[in-house]
């Protein structure tokens, strides 16, 4: 995202503090005098610009001393408050004349050191936290005043910078006092310098690049005209607050950007750079691609500033999308995708065929692409009957919408015997009238069957494999609904409940307690015929729903489990376990104001055959 970097060497209107005005643009405008040490004005001015940028600071300037005889050398926005201040650092810094040298000074941290803070006190910039201050020595040993570097944040120099501020402080003490150094190179040096800057100036202008600069620790962040014009604002549209960046930001991208960045500070990353969406002055958004690096830590290895360039590559994605999609089709036409990938054509008049079939159609339908390039009645035959309608009406509503096809279906095969199919493919109109699909055709068998399982655990209850009782709730429901239809069968539904299982958990433990549940499970799917339905309700308690019985043919089935359960014990480690239950059978009916009234009704009956001695059968 765009958040913040150094002010770029390419747009000099991004650091107006980087740029110095030399000798005779000061206070002291003296004629000839000042006219004299003025002849280098366009060069001290680009050398103060290429420092700045050299160095990644806020602002360069050149401070005269003695030698300079009353010029004025000071790099623009370095007002007069600040001007006395660094000129107290300079003469701090200039050893007496007759000595053999001046030492320079780098302060990485102002904030830490009382006497630089009183120094610095009366400037009225922003706070400076770095200095430099680099002594300008003439060839016979003069000190003609010191270049001075400035950042808001704190900083070190590296040995090879150090040694760069030195060439810096050579060359310009040379224009300063005239030493003996070809002024023609020097000049056509400089020329050339300025010729690369408006080189590369006009390069990033023309990429759709931006830059800008973070301020971490305070928040702010300041982007270049270049990176306002990118995305339609002008200079004073746009605020230096980071948390108006993050609102541009697409919402998709947020958190991809926040987490990028913070990688970053951290130092788990050498550089930062996403590619994310932007909003735009209009609201459109632009694909950017952010890049930046953090240029100062703290002592304690905290970020304090990040600098960094934002380019607008959206002709890029779009480009590289429609790639991507010519890639994909060539791909998918290939016979190696795991899969069918096809063209269909439907006539005008119904007929249909493959004109192409990529060699998955063998695993797909057990066919050739020959055999259905011309017919696809082949394929026809092998869908499964009760899809079969399903798979041509889904065809014709996508010929007749031109909406995506999408399908999943059956087949019967010869070899793979039944099998789980999904289609998807776009579906195209041609002049002639005909719809062309291109698409795949995928093998989803196991998918299904997974979410048969899935299916299948959501109703059934763990324990037993019978059904819960929301299942069975649910197919209560269903049967009331037949059966308030005219014509539809009785049923019955009965109420089971183990007896005395308090004594079996508390006697043998809850494993033999579970034991008894399943085996019961066991005795119900045995003696029920196909149709029936029975459930676990909630603990020992079991329920029955017996289709097209009355309660003479209900009781007979629930004395059928008793007595099985009677001839069948559990056996347990601890031993043979008896056990016996009690019934309630009621029938359905149709005036039942739901499924729970059926239900309460036989819970009433099993109460009654527990209250008269368990074991027994009582009807409601």
């Amino acid at each position: 995202m765009p958040l913040p970097a150094t002010p770029s060497s390419a747009e000099a209107a991004f650091v107006p503090s980087a740029t110095s005005t030399a000798a005779g643009r000061g206070a002291h405008n003296d004629g000839a005098a000042a006219s004299a040490k003025t002849g280098h004005d366009p060069l001290l001015d680009a050398l103060m610009r290429l420092a700045a940028r050299h160095f990644g600071v806020a602002a360069a300037c050149v401070l005269p001393g003695e030698a300079a005889q009353g010029a004025e050398w000071l790099g623009a926005g370095v007002d007069a408050p600040l001007r006395d201040a660094l000129l107290e650092v300079q003469r701090s810094n200039t050893r007496n004349a007759d000595e053999s040298f001046v030492e320079p000074i780098v302060v990485n941290d102002l904030g830490s050191d009382p006497a630089w803070q009183a120094c610095l006190s009366r400037a009225s910039a922003l706070p400076f936290r770095f200095v430099a201050a680099w002594p300008l020595v003439s060839a016979n040993g003069d000190a003609l005043g010191s270049l001075c570097l400035l950042d808001h944040a704190p900083r070190e120099l590296s040995a090879a910078q150090r040694a760069s501020l030195d060439d810096f402080a050579r060359v310009i003490a040379a224009l300063a006092h005239d030493m003996p150094m070809p002024d023609t190179a020097l000049r056509e040096e400089m020329a050339t310098l300025r010729e690369r800057e408006r080189l590369l100036a006009l390069a990033i202008a023309g990429s759709g690049t931006g830059i800008w600069d973070r301020n971490v620790t305070t928040g702010e962040i300041r982007y270049s005209t270049g990176w306002k014009a990118m995305l339609g604002y002008a200079d004073d549209e746009v605020s230096n607050r980071i948390e108006d960046s993050y609102q541009r930001l697409h919402p998709d991208d947020l958190a991809y950007v926040q987490a990028t960045m913070k990688a970053h500070f951290e130092g788990r990353t050498d550089q930062y750079e996403v590619e994310h969406r932007i909003r735009c002055k209009d609201g459109s958004y632009k694909w950017i691609c952010s890049r930046g690096k953090v240029t100062a830590r703290g002592a304690d290895g905290h970020a304090l500033r990040m600098v960094g360039t934002s380019t607008d590559v959206t002709s890029m994605r779009e480009m590289a999308e429609c790639l991507r999609e010519s890639v994909n089709l060539i791909t998918n036409l290939t016979n190696e995708v795991p899969g069918l990938v096809f063209q269909c054509r439907r006539a005008p008049d119904g007929h249909t065929c493959f004109p192409y079939a990529s060699a998955g159609i063998g695993e797909i339908y057990e066919l050739t692409p020959a055999q259905v390039a011309a017919d696809a009645e082949g394929i026809d035959a092998l869908i499964h009957p009760d899809d079969l309608e399903a798979y041509r009406a889904s065809f014709a509503e996508s010929a007749a919408t031109l909406a995506p096809w999408h399908l999943e279906y059956r087949v019967r095969l010869p070899q793979q015997g039944l099998r789980w199919r999904q289609g998807d493919a776009k579906p195209q109109r041609l002049a002639d009238g005909a719809t062309v699909w291109h698409g795949f055709i995928t093998d989803v068998t196991e998918r299904k069957r997974i979410e048969a399982e899935l299916q299948e655990f959501a109703m059934t209850d763990g324990l037993t494999r019978l059904a819960n009782r929301r299942h069975f709730m649910a197919r209560l429901d269903t049967q009331l609904a037949l059966l308030r239809r005219a014509g539809a069968p009785d049923c019955a539904l009965m109420m089971c409940d183990l007896d005395h299982f308090k004594s079996i958990n508390d006697r043998f433990g809850h494993a033999v307690g579970d034991d008894a549940l399943r085996h019961f499970a066991a005795i119900l799917r045995n003696q029920l015929r196909v149709g029936d339905v029975a459930g676990r309700i909630g603990g020992e308690e079991f329920a029955v729903l017996l289709g097209g019985a009355d309660l003479d043919g209900a009781c007979i089935v629930a004395r059928r489990i008793q007595d099985s359960i009677a001839q069948s014990p559990l056996c347990a480690q601890a031993g043979t376990v008896a056990l016996t239950v009690s019934i309630g059978v009621t029938l359905m009916r149709a005036d039942d104001i739901g499924a729970e009234a059926t239900l309460s009704r036989s819970d009433v009956a099993l109460y009654r055959a527990k209250k008269g001695g368990r074991n027994r059968i009582e009807c409601a």
